[in-house]
């Protein structure tokens, strides 16, 4: 019988290209995809005909619950703050499958998580310090226990990750940081970070950098993402073997998903040297400014996936990456 895999974000930059690679590696997949209206199906039926698309949105209760039920795994990509979509997953997994049989939950949370400590005591482009450096497996206690009332994401990191307590079901959270790199999805392309931070450098003449520059971010590509969550999904189908191995699926199963690490403003001094180099502004300037969007470290070491999944990362250079974003944007804004 074929594997039947539930998706939402199909639209969306990770789900996007999870669906492009999925499609590719796996064509005996049986995929649902979860879209809003058929408008916004359009281009996932265009696209990937032999997919079949579920109308409704991340409220929809009964929809998710009949296609979590359903489905032997869920990937769930589309945001990663939405509590009621995350029960209504856990509900319908529990309601289809068994302690015998479990259903598996891929939930995509953000690094953001690991922000806290610069967000509770205001520090803002300062280095991180070597508390705030957490490997996923040498450090899972600690990120099980980061405090709830700053750590972004963690309400619903924490009922995913309790899901694996509930008969039926097992589940990951997955914390990808600065994703970089075109995606092959259907709708959106692009991310957020490097893309933001071209775009205002092309609109004001200078790179924004937050003072004192030291910020650290880690990054990893779209398309090593996106394998990490195919090796996801055939470990969760792999039976008693990789399916049933609570460092992959269980309450402690906490993924980050890093190629390398990158300083803030050593971005910025890169981005303003493609745009000057392509005379898309004067000179390669960058310019100290209070954006705390710039100021905050996240450094999530991806150890478990390295170990348990035997993910590695072969995609393009970060680097490239950033000059790729420069051009994009210049075309987006009429510059290029």
């Amino acid at each position: 019988m074929a594997p039947k895999i539930f998706l939402t974000g199909a639209t969306g930059y990770i789900g996007g290209e999870v669906l492009y690679v999925l499609t590719r590696e796996h064509p005996e997949y049986e995929i649902s995809a979860l879209v809003r209206n058929e408008e916004r199906g359009k281009p996932v039926a265009s696209q990937y005909p032999k997919v079949r698309l579920v109308y409704g949105s991340l409220e929809d209760a009964a929809v998710l619950e009949k296609e979590a039920a359903a489905a032997d795994v869920v990937l769930h990509t589309a945001n990663a703050d939405s509590l009621p979509a995350a029960q209504s997953l856990v509900k319908g997994i529990a309601a289809g499958h068994t302690a015998a049989q479990p259903g598996h939950l891929i939930h995509v949370s953000g690094a953001g998580v690991l922000c806290w400590y610069d967000m509770k005591h205001e520090r803002f482009g300062e280095a991180p310090l070597p508390e705030q450096v957490y490997d996923d497996i040498a450090d899972i206690e600690r990120l099980v226990a980061l405090p709830r009332d700053v750590a972004m994401h963690w309400e619903v990191d924490e009922c995913v990750l309790g899901a694996s307590r509930t008969p039926g079901v097992r589940a990951m959270v997955v914390a990808p940081p600065t994703i970089y790199g075109t995606g092959r999805g259907p709708a959106n392309q692009r991310s957020l970070q490097v893309p933001r931070l071209a775009a205002l450098t092309l609109e004001k003449g200078f790179a924004p950098v937050q003072a004192p520059g030291l910020t650290e971010w880690d990054h990893v590509h779209v398309r090593d993402l996106a394998a990490f969550f195919g090796l996801a999904v055939e470990a969760a189908l792999d039976g008693e073997g990789k399916a049933a191995d609570p460092e992959i699926f269980g309450p402690k199963a906490y993924f980050f998903v890093e190629s390398g690490m990158h300083r803030w403003s050593e971005v910025a001094r890169w981005v303003a040297e493609d745009a000057q180099a392509r005379g898309y502004i004067a000179e390669a300037a960058t310019q100290e400014v209070f954006d705390p969007f710039l100021g905050l470290n996240s450094r999530g070491l991806a150890a478990r996936a390295r170990k348990y999944l035997g993910w590695e990362p072969k995609a393009e250079a970060f680097r490239e990456g950033v000059t790729e974003a420069v051009e994009f944007e210049a075309k987006k804004m009429g510059k290029a």
